[in-house]
């Protein structure tokens, strides 16, 4: 069984059942999906005044909410895979602690969707996807208490983990659509400046695939 836990914000909840419908798709393994709502995590009050998405910190209980145990995904709800999620899967290595895309990049735009800033800052947009080894004893320190003590730099820079303990992924599964060129090949499509159900980004690059996800996800609800 594959745990993915995705971002969910309210403003933009059509973009969560459109990622979901995504990886279904292509799913070869079970997939549990676990959306981060807010008032679902009682242990945990969001105390930071930052952050463009009410899941911004909360992303870094995934192994806590795991039990400390096993492995599991998390990902950003603006996506949309375009390939089987268990090859991601199939990417643990147990000797790092977490796994991700380490993007170097500076972003093409100051602002963002609803009008948020888009600061570059150090391993920008790493943890917006991270395959994580849930049962590695450092990530044992992430608990609610602690999160909520820490500064957005701790956490989205894995300040808890020696450097050699973060893993890199292929740039394929997180894949930032318009600050990268458009890449039909890339199986994990991020639309990290806005997801395409906003009117500002509905003809954003390579917004076509999100629409025929979103329409064929609309399609089943209606049935």
């Amino acid at each position: 069984m594959i745990k993915l836990f995705i971002g969910f914000d309210p403003r933009e909840a059509v973009a969560y059942h459109t990622f979901c419908q995504s990886v279904l798709e292509k799913a070869s393994q079970p997939v549990a999906f676990t959306p981060l709502v807010l008032q679902s995590l009682p242990l945990y009050k969001e105390t930071h005044g930052d952050g463009s998405n009410t899941f911004i910190y909360s992303r870094f209980l995934t192994p806590y909410l795991c039990g400390y145990d096993g492995w599991a995904i998390f990902a950003d709800g603006d996506m949309i895979c375009r390939a089987d999620i268990a090859e991601l899967w199939a990417l643990r290595d147990p000797r790092k602690a977490v796994q991700v895309v380490q993007h170097d990049y500076v972003t093409k735009a100051s602002t963002k969707y609803l009008g948020n800033k888009n600061q570059n800052y150090p391993r920008k947009n790493w943890s917006s996807v991270m395959l994580w080894n849930c049962e590695h004893p450092k990530n044992r320190i992430l608990t609610p208490e602690f999160l909520m003590a820490q500064t957005g730099a701790f956490l989205h820079r894995f300040s808890w983990l020696d450097d050699a303990e973060v893993g890199a992924l292929p740039r394929e599964w997180n894949w930032l659509t318009t600050e990268y060129e458009d890449n039909y090949d890339a199986k994990l499509l991020h639309y990290t400046l806005g997801t395409p159900c906003f009117k500002d980004y509905r003809e954003a690059p390579m917004a076509d695939e999100w629409h025929r996800h979103h329409e064929r996800a609309e399609a089943g609800m209606n049935v």
